[in-house]
Formats: C-alpha cells, structure tokens, sequence
C-alpha cells in the first residue's frame, strides 16, 4: 500500500518526446511496443498506467508533435502579414524542418499513418483529420488574404488551398526519400511562381 503514493520513477514529458521519435521514424504499425518502452525507458505496465496504450500514446504524441517540431505551419500562418508570406513562411520553414540533422525526415502527421491495417482504422482517420485541419487552416488564412486585397478578388481558395497542401506534403514525402534542402527549395520556387498575379 505504501508504494501506492509513490511518484513515477521517469520523466513523463520526455518519456512521450521519446515516442514522438519512434512514431515520427516507424510510422504507427511499424512501431512495436517493445521499441516504444526501450526508447522511452519504460516497462509495458508503466506505459500503460501513464499514457492509457499505444494509440493513446500515439495521440498524444502527435498533438505534442504540433506543438514543438510540427508547429511550423501554424506559426507561419498566424504570424505572417499577408497571405503570400504566410504560406511561403509556411513551405519554407518546413522544409528546414523537415530535412534538420539527427530527427526524423518528413512530417509525422503525413508518414505515420502511410500504413495501417483494420485495427488501425482509428488511427487513419484521426491523421485525416488532422490533415484536413492544415488545408482547413490554409484556407482560411488565404480567405483572409482575398478580404485584406493581398490576393486577388475572385480567388479560388479552396483549390489553392488544395494545391499548398499538395506541395507541403508532397515535401515531406520527399524528405523523408532522402531530398537535400537545396532540392526542396527549388520545388518551393516553382510552387510559389504560381501564385495568383506572380507572373505580373
């Protein structure tokens, strides 16, 4: 009974950060959770008594994922003065991010999820919707753009939405297949030059 008090015997924040890595490198199926309580540092029981299983481990690690490595787009969207900057911001940082030294390549809400057999149906459908809450997000800051008179009136936001979307994913595909920064660059180039009213 007198263990019952007893504080865990690990770091819980870096416990998760641990994790973070192994879905980000494995993917959610190619994670065993043997892997997952080596890197973590953990037994099977503390896992579970902590974190509730894997796939509640796996959400929290992707939300703590959006908060630190993946936060990139949201920043650039929030921050950024016109809807032009905030999606180049937004290409460009993350192509830093996802090609940095000694962290795993890509975006995990993109790669951990590329797999996934029946019993992982949840896990699919909760990085759909993530996924679709970035092109939501997009959109919204390129509505905002056609309200402030940075793109033109008319614009089909939804399809250009679409279309960066395509392109930030498209970059952590390629990132994680072993693109320099260089090489994501130039694609980011192209991707920009196509932007409503570049070529005047």
């Amino acid at each position: 009974m007198a263990e019952r008090g007893r504080p865990r015997a690990f770091d819980r924040t870096e416990a998760l950060r641990r994790a973070m890595e192994v879905f980000w490198e494995h993917g959610y199926e190619g994670s065993a959770m043997s892997d997952l309580t080596v890197a973590m540092g953990i037994n099977s029981p503390s896992l579970y008594a902590a974190f509730g299983g894997k796939e509640a481990l796996f959400r929290e690690a992707v939300d703590l994922y959006g908060r630190t490595d993946g936060g990139c787009t949201d920043r650039a969207l929030r921050d950024e003065p016109t809807a032009r900057a905030s999606i180049e911001a937004m290409l460009r940082g993350n192509a830093i991010a996802y090609t940095e030294e000694n962290k795993p390549h890509g975006c995990m809400v993109v790669l951990a999820g590329s797999t996934y057999t029946t019993r992982s149906a949840s896990i699919r459908d909760f990085l759909i919707d993530k996924r679709r809450e970035t092109t939501d997000g997009i959109r919204e800051r390129l509505d905002r753009g056609v309200r402030e008179r940075d793109l033109p009136a008319g614009t089909n936001t939804a399809a250009l939405a679409g279309f960066f979307t395509s392109v930030l994913y498209g970059l952590s595909i390629q990132a994680r297949d072993g693109a320099s920064l260089a090489e994501l660059t130039a694609s980011i180039d192209c991707a920009m030059a196509a932007w409503p009213g570049a070529a005047a």
